[in-house]
């Protein structure tokens, strides 16, 4: 009989400053969080984030928008196939559209074919478990996805990590660097408080930060919040200071 697995929060478990780490991120970038919503329609969302996959905000707002002015009803983008939906997406600009557009069609095909009807607002009632269970069995939905619609569709506590909470879980030793986004994941969903406020706020604010300052190529380190907390950043900065002599 195998073993059960033991939690990643026992392998690694969470740094003394995690709690200080996340105050700082929310009282900087989002000290107001939202009211919890719940989609009229998680489809939307869940095809929203399809879209905003390797896609900056503005081209996946303005990319959803013009689906929805081409197709008022999901069954109509179903009807015109992966070459129409492809068209509309180029029409309203931005990269992949060719991929993203077999990704949607096949997901509406098989939800028709397997639920005989285009709508997710089953997933209202379902428990987490059950949810990913369904989404992670549609074309071009894993994990990450799953976890958005989770956080922002139906106002559940999940974590997505995208590639700026990677990186900067890593940059803070928050985890084991060889860790990918999968395992992060699940070390987050047991080390943070379980409430979609406190998720909610980390995600966000942790993304704003990764967009703003602690940036892939030539991060920040001089004026950010968290580099007395960074083992990182002392790094970063002695390879400025080499640069500029």
């Amino acid at each position: 009989m195998p073993r059960p697995s033991v939690p990643l929060s026992r392998q690694h478990p969470a740094p003394s400053q995690l709690p200080e780490v996340s105050r700082r991120l929310r009282e900087r970038y989002l000290p107001q969080p939202p009211a919890a919503r719940v989609s009229r329609e998680p489809l939307d969302g869940l095809i929203e984030t399809i879209l905003s996959q390797q896609n900056v905000a503005v081209i996946t707002r303005r990319q959803f928008a013009g689906l929805k002015a081409a197709y008022p009803r999901w069954e109509a983008a179903l009807q015109d196939g992966p070459d129409g939906i492809e068209a509309a997406l180029r029409a309203a600009g931005g990269g992949l559209a060719r991929t993203k557009a077999a990704f949607i069609w096949n997901l509406l095909r098989q939800l028709h074919e397997q639920r005989g009807h285009l709508s997710l607002n089953e997933l209202r009632g379902m428990n987490d478990a059950e949810v990913r269970t369904l989404l992670e069995s549609l074309p071009g939905v894993g994990p990450k996805t799953a976890s958005c619609v989770l956080l922002f569709d139906l106002a559940r506590p999940a974590m997505p990590v995208d590639t700026h909470i990677e990186r900067i879980a890593r940059r803070l030793e928050l985890v084991p660097f060889k860790w990918n986004a999968v395992r992060i994941e699940r070390w987050f969903s047991e080390v943070l408080p379980p409430t979609w406020s406190e998720r909610y706020t980390f995600h966000v604010s942790t993304i704003r930060h990764g967009q703003q300052v602690c940036r892939s190529q030539r991060p920040l380190c001089a004026g950010c919040l968290l580099q007395d907390l960074c083992p990182s950043a002392g790094v970063f900065l002695a390879q400025i200071g080499t640069a500029a002599r």
